[in-house]
């Protein structure tokens, strides 16, 4: 029987039980087995380190700790421990809010372009009793629900066999090899229309996994109810094999958000850079990203007639010459650009968010680092505007009605906003109010 710990982001996990009131507590079997985890997690990208989201430290009286930070989603480790992490949401505190939690969790991840969940609704899907991965698994149900109902696509797929009867070409080494007593059969290569291709088959396999990990009486049963429609259709043998044959092209566009999440299930991946081993795995999800996309899709809703947005816009660079030479250095990228015409002139705002905690002490400048300040200087000479705005998510510590600026005294206004992640419709149109009639 598998363990659930729910945690937030910036919680603390230790193992000695005497601060049991204090911190969330494993016992040191599975405190090791997640440390181990920890050490062993493994990147594809070079630049990408597992310390991004987890901090293992060690405090005096207290022992080993591990505190996940910036990164959420669900990790297991050998199958008998699951660590969900939950955002930390400043007005959601209590045990009854984590439902309210995940659900504004899901409605972040539905904003990032890239994430495979289009065909996911949550009807019928109990949030409060689910798990994170649970929920994945049913996204996943719902993908290839929707590919059913579409149709499971057929190809043709080369053959050999020994037959009776001739047809295709005759594969005259086999041929001799199998056939020398037997002159009635025929050893061919020949090609047949059928569902039984590289796509359909990395489905199945996946939906053979999820029917062995699910603990959901409801995923189960629309796994199994799935599976009839691919009885015809051999499992996987080789993912790496398979994954390099998928072609998504018109014909099979049905098949794009499955095969991402066929890899996430199949070869225990993330969706950020990190991997996991066979006997572990994690789903995991930057909330620099997340908030980043949430703001700007919620944001470009609320815009009045007249403005544009445009996000991770590439226009503008620190340095455009080199010696003299024009040579292009230290690209500026700024997460929202908004725009306007007044009177045949162009008012430009730009918007940055940052998904961090600040804090209510003017002397320490709120925790605001040294750097997001250079690089909003930087956006506003460049883009030459004074107006530029740091969002950051409300949390217990700041007034969301304080209102921060910062005058450069030449021409450049960093002004602090506070978003509300559980009303964020009513809070940012409260920006848009500020910056429409500004």
């Amino acid at each position: 029987m598998s363990t659930l710990i729910e945690i937030k982001e910036f919680d603390t996990i230790a193992e000695n039980q005497d601060y049991k009131n204090q911190y969330t507590i494993l016992e040191k079997n599975s405190f090791d087995d997640l440390i181990q985890f920890i050490q062993t997690f493994d990147s594809d990208n070079s630049e990408s380190d597992v310390l991004d989201f987890v901090k293992i430290g060690y405090k005096r009286n207290i022992g080993r700790t591990v505190t996940f930070k910036n990164y959420v989603g669900l990790i297991q480790v050998k199958d008998k421990l699951k660590i969900q992490v939950l955002p930390k949401i400043a007005s959601l505190k209590d045990d009854k809010d984590k439902t309210k939690t995940k659900e504004i969790f899901l409605k972040m991840l539905r904003s990032m372009k890239d994430f495979p969940c289009k065909s996911f609704t949550k009807a019928n899907l109990n949030i409060k009793k689910m798990n994170l991965y649970e929920i994945f698994i049913n996204m996943y149900i719902q993908e290839v629900l929707h590919l059913v109902k579409r149709g499971i696509k057929s190809d043709y797929v080369n053959c050999e066999d020994n037959l009776p009867v001739y047809k295709g070409k005759l594969l005259v080494n086999e041929h001799l090899k199998h056939n020398y007593m037997h002159k009635e059969r025929f050893y061919v290569s020949f090609d047949e229309y059928k569902e039984n291709r590289p796509e359909n088959k990395l489905v199945k396999s996946t939906l053979l996994k999820l029917q062995k990990l699910t603990n959901s009486f409801e995923n189960s049963k629309n796994i199994r109810q799935l599976l009839t429609f691919f009885e015809l259709v051999d499992p996987s043998s080789n993912y790496d094999q398979d994954f390099s044959r998928v072609v998504i092209n018109r014909n099979t566009k049905d098949y794009d958000n499955l095969i991402i999440w066929s890899k996430v299930f199949l070869k225990n991946k993330s969706f950020t850079s990190f991997a996991g081993t066979n006997s572990s795995r994690a789903l995991l999800f930057p909330m620099e990203k997340l908030f980043e996309s949430y703001v700007a899709q919620s944001l470009r809703k609320l815009l009045p007639k007249g403005w544009t947005m445009s996000c991770q816009e590439k226009k503008h660079y620190l340095f455009e010459k080199l010696n003299d030479d024009k040579y292009r250095r230290f690209s500026l990228i700024p997460d929202i650009v908004l725009r306007v015409n007044n009177d045949k002139e162009t008012r430009t705002v730009i918007l940055d968010t940052k998904w961090k905690r600040l804090v209510d002490k003017k002397e320490s400048n709120y925790g605001i680092s040294q750097s997001d300040m250079y690089q909003m200087y930087a956006y506003s000479k460049k883009y030459n505007t004074k107006e530029i705005w740091l969002l950051y998510p409300v949390n217990e510590r700041m007034n969301s009605e304080t209102k921060i600026n910062f005058d450069s005294g030449d021409g450049t206004i960093v002004s602090l906003f506070f978003v509300d992640l559980e009303n964020e419709q009513q809070s940012l149109n409260n920006l848009v109010n500020l910056i429409v009639l500004n």
